[in-house]
C-alpha cells in the first residue's frame, strides 16, 4: 500500500474544495434577503418599474444560490476523481490538465493533490501554464461566447455525475500511522 499523509475529515475537504463557492453562497443569500426586502418596500409604493427592478435582482440572486450549491457539489466530485487519479498515477500533468478550466476546478485538483503530498508539483504546473491567482473566470467563457447554450457547460459546471472514490483515504492514513 502507498504511503499517504494524514487525511482530513471528508467535510473539511468538502469545504476546502468549495471555499470560494461557499463564500459566494453566503453572499447570494445575503443579497437575496436584501433584494427581497427592497422588493417588499417597492410593493408598498406600487411603482411597477421599481417592483420589476427589485424582483429581477432578487430572482437573479436567489437562482444563484442553487447554482452555487450545484457547482460546489460538482467540484467535490472533481476532487474525489482527481484524488483517486493522483493516488493511482502519482502527480501527473495529464490529470492536473483536466482541471485547468476554472478556478474552482483547479482548486479541487489542488486540494486533492495537497492531501496526497503533491501540492508543490501541482502549483508549479499551473504556474508554468500561466495560470494566475486572479484567474477566476473559467477560460471557456472567453473562448466560447455561446457557452450558456452548450451541454458541456451545464454538465461540467452544475451536473457532474456522482463519483464514488475507489479508496478510503482516511482509513488508509490511519492504518499507515499504526
Amino acid at each position: 500500500m502507498k504511503s499517504i499523509p494524514k487525511q482530513p475529515h471528508i467535510l473539511a475537504s468538502y469545504f476546502r474544495v468549495g471555499q470560494l463557492l461557499h463564500w459566494s453562497l453566503i453572499l447570494f443569500i445575503l443579497e437575496s434577503w436584501f433584494y427581497w426586502t427592497m422588493f417588499e418596500g417597492a410593493l408598498e409604493k406600487n411603482s411597477l418599474l421599481v417592483i420589476a427592478f427589485w424582483m429581477s435582482c432578487f430572482l437573479f440572486s436567489f437562482v444563484h444560490i442553487f447554482l452555487v450549491i450545484m457547482d460546489g457539489w460538482s467540484r467535490f466530485q472533481n476532487y474525489k476523481r482527481a484524488k483517486d487519479l493522483f493516488f493511482d498515477h502519482g502527480f501527473n500533468t495529464k490529470v492536473a490538465e483536466m482541471y485547468t478550466g476554472s478556478k474552482c476546478q483547479r482548486n479541487a485538483a489542488i486540494v486533492a493533490a495537497d492531501e496526497l503530498g503533491y501540492k508543490d508539483e501541482i502549483l508549479s504546473f499551473y504556474k508554468k501554464k500561466g495560470v494566475k491567482w486572479y484567474h477566476y473566470m473559467p477560460y471557456f467563457m472567453s473562448q466560447d461566447p455561446w457557452f450558456l447554450f452548450r451541454n458541456y457547460f451545464w454538465e461540467r459546471t452544475f451536473l457532474e455525475k456522482t463519483y464514488t472514490p475507489k479508496y478510503n483515504f482516511h482509513s488508509m492514513s490511519i492504518e499507515h500511522a499504526l
